[in-house]
């Protein structure tokens, strides 16, 4: 499934020109999902349906940290002979029996299982063709950036076959028949005046299932019979993809029930009766809807149901016994509402907030950083350099965050940083524009306000020359530095810089860059390199080879040098449980403005305790735009509160999982903010 936003670049600014319209026409609101564990697929992955594919291409094959008083664990689950990600372990149990244990995220996304509301974080209650008033719970255990469920008695009551091998897990489930799949019509809730649609799937035994959200669905457009007249523009964003996969085998009748039929032929009778009838203005004859369930197949014993979704609809997907059937629900506010205390001082929860008339889908973390063993770190794609990208999963995985969210803006195009990001009171990028940013310590301790770090070269004769930017994607007139943190090597980003090399606080070369991203430079381990660009090139005769230089440093306000560790973004939303929104002051466009989009955010409350939120579209339309974040963010109880990178960017990460949103729709990102759980000595 490709990635439609690769050519956006993540940012506001005048300096960023991805166009943010991208949200609108495919971002859907918050759904019920399939989430995903990992991000680049096992090497020897057998084929499957598109579910297996999507799933497998976000898989992670980086080691897990050795696990004590564990038999045996990997990453690779095989369902019914299909080999699929996900973190498992067995433990020696009581007589000698052993214990098996999935991952929550491996364990919700292969099997289709409910999480219901839970106040201990050693227990999990569960719903799966089941009863909710009276639900299994099953038993949690964290280990290492995971949180395990016992699911021994589960799987012997399912009837399941259990076996391990090597890395891989083998889990056969019984046989399974669709024996029925049914659409209808619902009347409307009170919360919800309007009608919906209900599909129900009948099965004669529970069975593993698993939703995925697919891309838009591009309509074929008619031409206009009169050459003069253009093709009319769709005015309505196209439904979207929908694939519910079911580890079973429909019967014969149902596939060919919801087998597509070939289009019918085209009739004269329009252009007939154009000719004949007098012209008069008249109302266009709207398009007939298309049929929800687009088709229904089976690829290798799984039952494959695809379904074309309006926008602003999503299905909320449920279970239930005697019968056993599985219920869509196609929905304008499909969000299941949660609370669960995912581990000591970490909080899961999710719930409609209301700003006026308007309800938002909000899904969010609530982590106590006075708890025992539980730190934040900023995080960032490559492990070479500051250079890339990639899915928020695959670096939380790499770096073993338990949790995490997307950070701060990056040029989609070049994958380059455009704000302040620093880990253990080193700079990795410096702040642009005065943006916002927050800064903590591992006390629990936060900082927010605009920053702005003030860096001066001081030569000879107390010679001082600001430097503007520190390993920074924002290109601008003047001097540049760039560190080893930037990569090996740094490649001129403008034509006809002049590079001086320094090392030992000396510099000891002068380079010209030549043109743009042809010529890479080495940056000294020691020492860094000054990119003098534009009007600051003339510099260079005033430092020639030999020259002793120093680097004064400041941040405005100054305290936030008392943080070790800092993430820019903006702009700043609440200061001291007040919106202090200034979106123009920080260099954002109107357009960034103005947009209506989904939306990450991070705050502290009165309490001390951090949220890091994803806010999604509302029922009935698109995401908040800025000043409705800041309000969202103050109703929420906010004392202090930043704007992330949002839209396609807007990732919510918690032990192996997307919680906000299908992987599928979610960009590649530069860095983000990781939460990580220290284990107990």
């Amino acid at each position: 499934m490709p990635n439609c936003c690769q050519s956006e670049i993540s940012d506001g600014s005048a300096n960023a020109k991805g166009d943010r319209r991208f949200f609108r026409a495919t971002v859907s609101p918050i759904l019920l999902t399939v989430l995903c564990s990992t991000t680049t697929c096992a090497a020897n992955a057998q084929e499957s349906p598109k579910t297996t594919k999507f799933i497998s291409r976000l898989i992670s094959q980086s080691p897990a940290p050795p696990l004590t008083g564990v038999a045996s664990s990997g990453n690779q689950i095989s369902l019914n002979g299909r080999t699929l990600p996900g973190t498992w372990l067995q433990r020696p149990g009581k007589s000698g029996q052993v214990t098996t244990h999935l991952s929550d995220g491996a364990f919700r996304q292969l099997i289709g299982v409910n999480f219901l509301n839970s106040s201990n974080s050693a227990k999990q209650p569960i719903q799966w063709f089941s009863s909710v008033t009276k639900p299994l719970v099953l038993a949690t255990r964290l280990l290492g950036a995971y949180r395990y469920l016992d699911i021994t008695n589960f799987a012997q009551t399912s009837g399941w076959q259990i076996q391990a091998n090597g890395n891989t897990l083998l889990i056969s489930t019984p046989k399974t028949q669709i024996t029925n799949i049914v659409q209808s019509q619902e009347p409307p809730e009170a919360s919800t005046p309007l009608q919906q649609t209900r599909i129900l799937v009948n099965l004669d035994r529970p069975t593993p299932w698993q939703i995925v959200q697919g891309s838009a669905i591009a309509k074929p457009q008619t031409p206009s019979s009169d050459p003069d007249t253009p093709t009319p523009k769709p005015t309505a964003p196209p439904n979207r993809e929908w694939t519910i996969t079911l580890d079973g085998i429909a019967e014969p009748v149902l596939i060919e029930r919801y087998t597509p039929q070939p289009p019918a032929a085209p009739t004269l009778l329009p252009n007939l009766l154009k000719q004949l009838l007098p012209v008069t203005p008249t109302q266009p004859i709207p398009a007939a809807p298309e049929p929800l369930i687009q088709k229904v197949e089976v690829v290798k014993n799984q039952t494959i149901i695809s379904l074309s979704v309006p926008f602003g609809l999503s299905p909320q997907v449920t279970t239930v016994a005697n019968p056993n059937r599985l219920i869509i629900n196609i929905r304008p506010d499909p969000l299941e509402e949660r609370d669960i205390t995912w581990a000591p001082g970490l909080n899961w929860r999710q719930h409609y907030v209301n700003l006026g008339t308007e309800r938002f889908p909000v899904v969010w973390l609530e982590v106590n950083p006075r708890k025992f063993g539980l730190t934040l770190k900023p995080m960032w794609a490559s492990p070479d350099g500051l250079a890339g990208t990639a899915p928020l999963i695959q670096t939380a995985q790499r770096y073993l965050a338990v949790a995490g969210i997307n950070g701060g803006y990056f040029n989609r195009n070049n994958k380059l940083p455009l704000g302040a990001i620093r880990r253990d009171n080193q700079w990795l990028s410096g702040p642009i524009l005065n943006r916002g940013a927050i800064a903590w310590n591992n006390s629990g301790q936060f900082y927010f306000s605009r920053l702005i770090l003030e860096e001066t070269l001081i030569a000879a004769n107390d010679q001082r020359l600001p430097i503007l930017f520190l390993n920074s994607g924002y290109i601008q007139s003047g001097i540049a530095r760039y560190t080893s943190a930037w990569g090996a090597t740094y490649t001129p980003l403008t034509d006809n810089e002049i590079i001086l090399v320094v090392q030992k606080d000396q510099i000891i070369n002068q380079l010209p860059g030549g043109k743009v991203g042809e010529t890479p430079i080495p940056i000294p381990q020691d020492g860094y390199l000054l990119a003098l660009r534009a009007n600051a090139a003339s510099a260079a005769s005033q430092l020639p080879i030999g020259t002793t230089v120093s680097i004064s440093s400041t941040t405005v306000p100054t305290d936030f040098s008392r943080y070790p560790h800092i993430i820019g973004a903006g702009p700043l939303l609440v200061q001291n449980r007040q919106i202090v929104l200034d979106a123009k002051g920080e260099k954002f466009s109107n357009a960034f403005i103005a947009e209506k989009a989904i939306r990450s955010g991070i705050c502290t409350t009165a309490t001390g305790t951090l949220m890091i939120t994803a806010t999604h579209n509302r029922v009935g339309g698109y995401g908040p735009n800025l000043a409705e974040h800041a309000q969202l963010m103050q109703q929420m109880g906010c004392v202090d509160a930043l704007n992330l990178d949002g839209g396609s960017s807007t990732s919510l990460y918690l032990g192996g999982q997307l919680l906000d949103r299908s992987p599928s729709t979610a960009a590649r990102v530069h860095n983000g903010i990781g939460i990580f759980l220290q284990p107990r000595k």
